[in-house]
């Protein structure tokens, strides 16, 4: 280790992953994204000793951090607590500077937030406790037509026929897709409809803030990439996605730690 780095780390204890995000004042340098497992205390330290590992120092010679997310008040670590908002708010800006808002889809809510040119929270706006505004919708639709995760953003992008759900509750959808493959629908035309059905109510939430671009996705939704372009063509914008979407609250974490310091 060089004594003169100084180093950073947010940890974003979230309800489905725990992130932890390792930088210094050159930039990112170690992450770690773990399941929560139903023990926060010791997913963080797994998270934590991940991105320590990778520069051989201990938590105390850490110069600062910062914990956000659902599962803060758990932390096994002495250390600030922001909101995970402000955190993502942080995490955007200081990746896109031009971003003035995020949208945030995680596995449960749906969050819609605009920031000022500084990186601070200007007003936010959550989605109400339905599937079909979260990733959980995803899960579900992933599960009926057993198609991975992580495949279903590329299958999506194959459509040429979109389905159109009639309803936008998540309860109702489930049984319109299975209705939809007894039809003889394929996936990729299923997943589309999904799609559109998930950004009409996220852009829903956009436009009662007013739209103003740069926009920014992240959290779980970012990773599809069917659903971030629904997102934009429901917008009627290009969204921004970062490398690693479900990590930006961590990373806006580290930068409020290491500003602190500054």
């Amino acid at each position: 280790m060089n004594d003169s780095i100084k180093y950073y780390a947010g940890l974003d204890m979230g309800s489905v992953s725990i992130k932890a995000v390792l930088i210094s004042d050159d930039g990112l340098i170690a992450s770690s994204l773990i399941p929560s497992g139903g023990n926060y205390k010791n997913g963080a330290k797994k998270a934590m000793d991940d991105i320590l590992s990778h520069v051989a120092i201990s938590f105390d010679q850490l110069a600062g951090l910062v914990v956000t997310g659902l599962g803060a008040e758990s932390s096994p670590f002495p250390a600030r607590q922001v909101s995970d908002i402000s955190c993502q708010a942080k995490g955007c800006h200081c990746l896109f500077p031009t971003a003035r808002m995020i949208i945030d889809i995680g596995g449960q809510f749906t969050k819609a937030a605009k920031i000022t040119p500084e990186g601070r929270i200007a007003d936010f706006l959550m989605s109400e406790k339905c599937a079909t505004g979260s990733g959980r919708f995803l899960q579900v639709i992933s599960r009926i037509l057993h198609v991975s995760l992580d495949d279903i953003g590329p299958l999506s992008l194959q459509s040429a026929n979109p389905v159109e759900f009639s309803t936008n509750c998540a309860v109702f959808a489930e049984s319109e897709t299975i209705s939809r493959i007894a039809e003889g629908a394929n996936a990729a035309d299923i997943l589309a409809g999904v799609h559109r059905a998930m950004a009409a109510k996220v852009s829903m939430l956009v436009k009662r803030l007013k739209l103003e671009p740069d926009v920014v996705l992240t959290g779980g939704g970012g990773e599809d990439a069917g659903l971030a372009k629904a997102i934009g063509d429901a917008l009627k914008i290009k969204i921004r996605v970062p490398d690693q979407p479900r990590l930006t609250a961590a990373y806006g974490a580290a930068c409020l730690a290491r500003e602190e310091h500054l």
